[in-house]
């Protein structure tokens, strides 16, 4: 297991989905963790749950005041901070029109204003302890098309490139900078994006797992702490050689087409210009 024992940690959008399962993942490597969200509940509950080394901070990532204020105070009561995982989003509902600028908006100024404010308070302190590491969570969204909605995917494709320039920007600092792109991580930022309750919208999560192992190469379905083990990773002196870069987690979608690894989705396609399944077959060499 990584070693992240004596570094401190922030997680934004830490109460759920992808957020929690990192916490946890942090935690058990050791640091010292700062759930930063707005679900009181849920964020008392994981302090509880995990002991004197998790903080829950309310604040609003898209309010500065608040993330400010919040930032302040995880820096007193630990001392510092090292690590940033910047996470907290989500999606436009679907069937949004791409070309509603306020809804556009809305999502840049969750998704990518809320990344800048995340860096701004917590680089002070990383100056100050000499040196850090922030990861910034993207999306396979944000390298193509066809895996998010428009204003999500734009957004997610500006923190990619935010991403290496605050790299480049900050590496005098002994700052590092990544990102992680998740693929399909079954979690409840589906349910949220349809507008259904935190309950419902944990359900859906739990019937897309189970039904997630068919949507790409790897034949399971990806968890919160997969993209947790990923932060670790970048958090950790064994990624020191490593900023400006963003890792794909995501079972393997992006490696190409379905047809790449579906065999039935590769002989559905190329007998489309007239070969045999045989010849298909043949032509990919499948026994």
């Amino acid at each position: 297991m990584i070693d992240l024992s004596g570094k401190v940690a922030v997680v934004t959008g830490g109460c759920s989905g992808i957020g929690r399962g990192t916490v946890g993942v942090l935690h058990r490597a050791g640091a010292q963790v700062a759930c930063v969200d707005v679900q009181d509940d849920k964020g008392s509950a994981l302090a509880d749950e995990l002991g004197e080394r998790v903080l829950y901070v309310h604040a609003d990532v898209t309010l500065e005041s608040e993330i400010a204020t919040g930032f302040a105070r995880i820096a007193e009561h630990f001392g510092g901070i090292d690590i940033l995982f910047n996470n907290a989003g989500a999606a436009e509902p679907p069937g949004t029109d791409p070309f509603d600028v306020a809804s556009f908006e809305r999502v840049q100024k969750l998704l990518v204003e809320s990344v800048i404010l995340g860096m701004k308070y917590a680089i002070p302190s990383m100056v100050a302890r000499g040196g850090g590491s922030i990861v910034n969570t993207s999306s396979v969204a944000g390298l193509q098309a066809g895996y998010g909605p428009f204003a999500y995917s734009v957004a997610k494709g500006a923190v990619l490139h935010m991403t290496r320039i605050t790299a480049a920007a900050l590496a005098r600092e002994a700052i590092r900078v990544n990102a992680i792109c998740p693929g399909f991580i079954p979690t409840p930022i589906f349910g949220r994006a349809l507008g259904e309750s935190t309950e419902d919208a944990e359900r859906r999560a739990k019937d897309i797992r189970e039904r997630a192992h068919a949507f790409q190469p790897i034949r399971i379905a990806g968890s919160p702490e997969d993209i947790g083990y990923a932060v670790a990773y970048f958090a950790s002196d064994l990624a020191r050689f490593v900023t400006g870069q963003w890792l794909a987690v995501d079972g393997g979608i992006t490696v190409g087409p379905r047809q790449a690894w579906d065999e039935a989705a590769a002989i559905e396609s190329w007998t489309r210009i007239g070969m045999s399944d045989e010849q298909v077959k043949a032509f990919l060499g499948v026994v």
